[in-house]
């Protein structure tokens, strides 16, 4: 069994932390104009001129069953999808807004319609909801805020109330936890209230967990799915650290005590989290696959972002890397379900990437660099069973404490080095992985 002891957690990450492979969908009306989900805030559009895409919102080609196969082809074991995005606009029937999507040309609560496939799909469920709203008229005008460079903004905010927000955020959250069966996690984003610092004009402050009332929040979550994994953006810790955009180096810690926590990066395809039409930095098949590996050899889970079309389709290129995906986890998935860092007896050797199995029987060798004939691995003579490649099973003949035998002459290496033989010519798969089964009592 695996060492490693993970800091506890209120809801029930068992499940998390084995199946570390979700898929995120950012889907609104920041679809129609294609050009980034934050498009309201960036371009300050009113709401008048923002009410074009409400009154025009029809993803008519949507089939959340096909939404739930792609996502499971890829390998993903589970899926967030935003509820509702800092624009306000709902993706559900909710009974305290007009703002929703049954208001729209397309009528339909798609929330709903999502559960039902990915459920169907064998998928768990989870539901990220924005703690920001720039449509709903009590949320306050802070630095974010469409309307934070009108003259009169000031006037505009001051009568806001967020105590009248919080209750309408908890009113939303108990429909989604209420209305559509078991729900796995719930993704709240997020606070900022480090932008209170240093501000001109300190009615335009960030705001936090006072503004949110997160405690009530969080427990009336708690209270109606107490299983439920929540992630740690309405500023009181929880189950999740969620590092976005960037790759972590090694496994989270708690900043305080030093324990191991649970941890999931959260990643784009391109630069964009929304459908951006004009955005062409994607990440190519191999960044793609790394990504994954790197992640889970940290000891956390990827959840791997998709921004739909106005139409609701996946487009071609996320279509293509979702694809990349499927072909590598047909093969390949055995050194990601199930698996964590690997011990630290095992050292990586360069241009490679560990994972290990949770009983410990089994080590994987990512081979992310490929290093023609001989891989070189330390400390390892005396702890191998079998070794060979995941993709086709074929095997991966070692040697131990020698690199290879000319006539009746060894050449040596360090006695404790094992030194895998591999084809000189890469296979044609990216970063082929060794599957290392462990000798039981090495």
């Amino acid at each position: 069994m695996s060492s490693y002891v993970r800091r506890k957690t209120p809801g029930d990450t068992e499940w998390f932390v084995h199946d570390r492979f979700g898929m995120f969908i950012h889907f609104g009306l920041y679809s129609m104009p294609a050009r980034h989900e934050w498009i309201k805030s960036y371009e300050m559009i009113s709401e008048e001129k923002y009410d074009t895409y409400f009154n025009h919102f029809n993803p008519d080609l949507f089939d959340a069953r096909e939404w739930a196969k792609a996502a499971k082809r890829a390998g993903m074991k589970y899926a967030v999808l935003t509820t509702k995005h800092h624009e306000g606009f709902c993706l559900f029937d909710s009974a305290f807004t007009d703002y929703k999507i049954t208001n729209t040309p397309f009528g339909r609560d798609l929330v709903r319609e999502y559960v039902d496939a990915f459920r169907a799909e064998g998928l768990k469920i989870g539901f990220y909801y924005s703690l920001i709203d720039w449509h709903h008229p009590e949320f306050t005008i802070d630095r974010f805020h469409p309307r934070r460079k009108d003259a009169d903004a000031y006037e505009q905010s001051k009568n806001r109330d967020m105590k009248k927000y919080a209750e309408y955020m908890r009113n939303q959250v108990r429909e989604l936890l209420t209305g559509y069966g078991k729900i796995d996690i719930l993704w709240f984003d997020y606070s900022y209230s480090w932008l209170s610092k240093e501000l001109d004009e300190p009615w335009m402050r960030g705001k936090g967990k006072e503004d949110w009332e997160s405690e009530k929040l969080i427990a009336l979550a708690r209270e109606l799915q107490p299983e439920i994994v929540i992630d740690n953006r309405a500023e009181i810790e929880q189950d999740l650290w969620t590092p976005e955009q960037h790759q972590v180096l090694e496994w989270q810690r708690h900043e305080k005590t030093g324990e191991l926590v649970t941890w999931e990066a959260c990643q784009t395809f391109s630069g964009s989290w929304g459908y951006h039409r004009d955005e062409h930095t994607w990440k190519s098949p191999k960044q793609l696959i790394d990504m994954l590996v790197n992640t889970v050899s940290c000891g956390g889970n990827l959840l791997m972002n998709v921004g739909p079309t106005s139409r609701g389709h996946f487009d071609k290129r996320a279509l293509d890397a979702l694809n990349v995906y499927s072909e590598w986890m047909k093969y390949n998935s055995r050194s990601i379900y199930g698996c964590t860092m690997a011990e630290p007896e095992f050292t990586a050797p360069r241009g490679t990437r560990l994972t290990q199995s949770e009983d410990g029987t089994r080590l994987y060798i990512h081979v992310v660099e490929y290093p023609y004939v001989y891989l070189e691995m330390p400390d390892m003579t005396g702890k191998i069973e079998y070794a060979q490649f995941l993709h086709d099973g074929s095997e991966i003949l070692f040697t131990e404490g020698y690199l290879a035998q000319v006539g009746d002459v060894k050449v040596p290496r360090n006695p404790d080095t094992v030194v895998f033989m591999l084809p000189e010519i890469k296979p044609d798969v990216i970063d082929p992985v060794i599957e290392v089964i462990l000798k039981e009592n090495r």
